[in-house]
């Protein structure tokens, strides 16, 4: 198996399907979520909601680059979200969330080991595999959080 296609599993494992390292996932913990537990704060820590939506923020920015588009994204609007008010809009959020994490897994999977190896829209970002590697484990960084945020919320 080539070293693109291990990164998409491994990113796969982390958003969609996984259980090998966390035991969990983003869609397992995040699926059937009542909208106003996603959205309820614990003390002054990020919402279950703004922590998912602060790694799709950059799923779908790295994404676009992926693709052959501009890199948009900036880390000062990565928390920066419209409220969500009810079901339907987190529901809605979460298909996004799905599909651009689909989308983001066959786009790694397409790289060859030279443009892994390749410099990231700029030389100042470090390659494209250095990002991969960065939005796998910045993925499991959140995901901690919001299982321990459901885990506080469960006891209150």
């Amino acid at each position: 198996m080539n070293y693109s296609k291990q990164l998409a599993n491994r990113f796969r494992e982390v958003i969609l399907n996984g259980t090998w390292i966390a035991n969990t996932n983003y869609k397992d913990q995040l699926e059937g979520l009542d909208w106003q537990l996603a959205i309820k704060p614990v003390q002054h820590l990020n919402t279950i909601a703004a922590l998912a939506q602060h790694v799709h923020y950059y799923i779908k920015g790295v994404k676009e680059v992926l693709q052959g588009g501009e890199l948009t994204i900036k880390d000062q609007f990565s928390f920066d979200f419209p409220e969500l008010n009810s079901q339907a809009q987190w529901d809605a959020f979460l298909v996004l969330f799905w599909q651009d994490a689909e989308e983001f897994v066959v786009q790694v999977e397409a790289l060859s080991e030279a443009q892994l190896s390749e410099n990231f829209v700029e030389e100042k970002y470090s390659t494209y595999l250095r990002n991969i590697e960065a939005m796998i484990e910045h993925s499991y960084y959140h995901l901690g959080q919001i299982v321990l945020l459901k885990k506080m919320l469960d006891h209150n």
